[in-house]
């Protein structure tokens, strides 16, 4: 049984998470190949967190990548210069890596499996402040005319949803890489959005 082609990785310090928003500034060669390859095939990316390492390559250093990403698809394109790309991106699958190789230019590579969506669990009540804090944070923005195109958060707002509500706080929290990699792990939102709960009572960013 042949496997599936290998999957374009872009290791990020921050984490994507399905229906999340990633705005990007593309100027490696390695990058630059992989999103032309996208655009003309109509593929996606994937997205994986750099726990050792830095996102611009430097001879001698070496990168660590998580074991989880989310796939990326492509929204938007410009060019506003040679050799560079600016893109609004969407997560939408997650996925756990098999094995990684780096290929042409440096690419990394990966042999992937696809997760489960998140099941929809509604938010509890030991839990809403999570939301409802969400919810004004989207309020101030609306109401400062931040622009949609470089809103982090993007529409439909699923406030009453565990694993949206937990993954937009994820993509949005200072969060170390390790432990953003730990919440895109967890499969089960309700525990997700627990710990990112924990979180935020602990840094004083709930009423």
């Amino acid at each position: 049984m042949s496997l599936p082609p290998p999957i374009p990785l872009f290791p990020l310090s921050n984490a994507l998470f399905p229906s999340g928003v990633l705005h990007l500034r593309i100027f490696e060669v390695r990058y630059l190949d992989m999103i032309r390859r996208c655009l003309a095939e109509g593929t996606e990316f994937g997205v994986v967190i750099l726990l050792e390492g830095n996102e611009v390559r430097q001879p001698g250093k070496t990168e660590l990548l998580g074991s989880v990403g989310t796939m990326a698809r492509i929204e938007s394109c410009e060019a506003p210069m040679p050799a560079l790309l600016e893109l609004t991106c969407v997560g939408t699958t997650r996925f756990r890596l098999r094995s990684t190789e780096p290929g042409k230019y440096g690419l990394w590579q990966g042999q992937c499996v696809t997760l489960e969506d998140d099941p929809v669990v509604p938010v509890p009540a030991a839990l809403q402040g999570s939301a409802d804090a969400l919810g004004r944070l989207i309020a101030r923005l609306q109401k400062q005319a931040v622009p949609i195109e470089q809103m982090p958060i993007a529409a439909p707002f699923r406030l009453d949803e565990c694993g949206w509500v937990a993954n937009r706080w994820s993509e949005l929290l200072a969060l170390p890489p390790d432990l953003k990699q730990t919440l895109l792990s967890q499969d089960d939102p309700k525990l997700r959005l627990a710990q990112v709960h924990a979180l935020l009572v602990e840094r004083g960013l709930l009423d």
